[in-house]
């Protein structure tokens, strides 16, 4: 397989690699009762993730072919899914005035376009038809109006469900020790013969311990990228340091503040403001996360559950690709 040669294929193999077996871009990959949906239309819906894709997997093709085949089978899942939507759109007696896709058609062209002509001549350039791109839009608007109504984008959860998430997934709440650190980075100048950091960063603590607030010093002095906030680096867990740095910030004391520290790429200070051991988070702290992790599962549930519902009761053929 030569990943090469793919953009020069793409529009014959609708843009696979090579080794898989050639596809014929109108052949049709799945039908839904009366509607069939092509290998093109699968590869319109991908497209603008094959570059992503290409660029991320060019030296593993084994990789690529895979990652494809799972992207393919994703849009034919989804296009599936929006004509069984529309599908129950048509036979259920629903009605969209047009009038709402002449509306929105109108304000894609004020936006993006200027007036119809520049957006007719825009999409006959990407070989679609001012028609066709309407009824795409009507589609699109139909899918999500079905799916708002059918499935609730706010489900409620019980505080019940909440707490017993949180006591079922306790390790995924678990702190380790933290310590709340202010530092100054002061590295070395290679550039300056005549600069020492060490010198600087003793003097930085002199002033320190004559009074000097911390912050304001890391705010003059520190080169980190905390230096604009006083070099806090609020709560942190010892894997956020670097090992040598981390073995010093967590020997600190609540209110400690170190010696200079030197290291291969410069000196350091450090204050601990606080040490705190490792522990579960407590439900407040993390309540609204569950609940919108929660949230996020109980759409997804409703929607299978509508989505299968409709395959039911329709004819569904997805051909071997």
């Amino acid at each position: 397989m030569k990943l090469a040669f793919i953009g020069t294929l793409a529009v014959l193999l609708g843009g696979q690699a090579l080794g898989a077996q050639p596809r014929v871009l109108n052949g049709v990959i799945a039908r839904v009762n009366d509607a069939v949906i092509t290998y093109k239309d699968v590869q319109n819906r991908i497209g603008p993730n094959l570059d992503f894709l290409q660029r991320q997997f060019a030296a593993q093709p084994a990789a690529y072919e895979r990652k494809l085949r799972e992207l393919e089978q994703s849009a034919i899942d989804e296009l599936v899914e929006e004509q069984l939507i529309l599908h129950e759109f048509k036979t259920a007696g629903y009605n969209l005035p047009e009038s709402y896709i002449d509306e929105e058609v109108d304000k894609i062209i004020r936006t993006d376009y200027g007036d119809r002509a520049t957006m007719t001549k825009t999409l006959q350039a990407q070989g679609q038809t001012y028609e066709a791109y309407r009824n795409k839009l009507r589609e699109r608007f139909i899918v999500s109006a079905m799916t708002r109504h059918h499935v609730p984008r706010e489900p409620t959860i019980s505080p019940h469900k909440i707490e017993i998430y949180w006591v079922q997934n306790r390790e995924k709440y678990k702190v380790e020790d933290q310590v709340k650190l202010r530092m100054i980075v002061v590295p070395n100048r290679p550039n300056e013969p005549g600069f020492s950091a060490k010198k600087l960063a003793q003097e930085i603590l002199a002033k320190i311990k004559e009074g000097a607030p911390f912050s304001e010093m890391a705010r003059i002095y520190s080169q980190g990228s905390q230096s604009t906030e006083g070099g806090d680096w609020k709560w942190i867990e010892r894997s956020v340091l670097r090992s040598d740095l981390a073995e010093k910030a967590f020997a600190l004391k609540p209110t400690q503040l170190s010696d200079v520290i030197e290291a291969p790429d410069g000196c350091y200070l450090m204050l601990v403001e606080g040490t705190q051991p490792a522990h579960i988070k407590a439900l407040p702290d993390v309540r609204s996360e569950i609940e919108s992790a929660l949230k996020d599962e109980e759409i997804k549930r409703l929607r299978k559950k509508w989505i299968d519902r409709l395959k039911a009761k329709s004819f569904v053929m997805i051909y071997p690709f």
